[in-house]
């Protein structure tokens, strides 16, 4: 049993344009630092702005989701929303841990701001967790990637 793809992927989405307008946005009306996420990734990845925001969309839209879907989804425990907090969570902790030291900010953003930019990136992470989580729904038994006719 897993998540129907299409809408684990839809969820991913407006999970991602969710925690992209926190990061820009929302935070900074709230007190937090802004976060330029793209240009973080684009740097890191010499890619440029542009490259990192479509890297940053890539994952948050299919790669993250499709992770979510078809291999975490059976061991993570409670209902779907449950599920995708979890999973933001995880995603919080290796961007705390590996991404952003890669990216020069320090483990837990010692280098870029600390505690509040900590913060301000976990409730980016579990809004889009319980987005993606949410908008997936709970599994369906007997779903598979099949051909129309098949």
């Amino acid at each position: 049993m897993r998540p129907q793809v299409g809408r684990a992927v839809l969820g991913g989405f407006v999970g991602t344009i969710a925690i992209t307008m926190m990061m820009y946005w929302v935070g900074p009306m709230m007190g937090l630092m802004r976060m330029d996420i793209a240009e973080g990734l684009g740097m890191t990845l010499g890619i440029g702005w542009t490259g990192g925001l479509i890297a940053h969309s890539m994952n948050g839209t299919i790669i993250f989701p499709l992770v979510y879907g078809f291999v975490l989804h059976r061991v993570l425990p409670g209902g779907p929303a449950v599920k995708g907090l979890v999973w933001g969570a995880i995603l919080w902790l290796t961007a705390q841990l590996v991404v952003v030291p890669m990216m020069g900010g320090g483990v837990f953003s010692a280098n870029m701001g600390g505690a509040m930019a900590v913060a301000g990136s976990l409730m980016g992470h579990l809004a889009y967790g319980v987005l993606l989580g949410g908008i997936a729904g709970p599994a369906v038994r007997g779903y598979a990637l099949r051909h129309p006719a098949g």
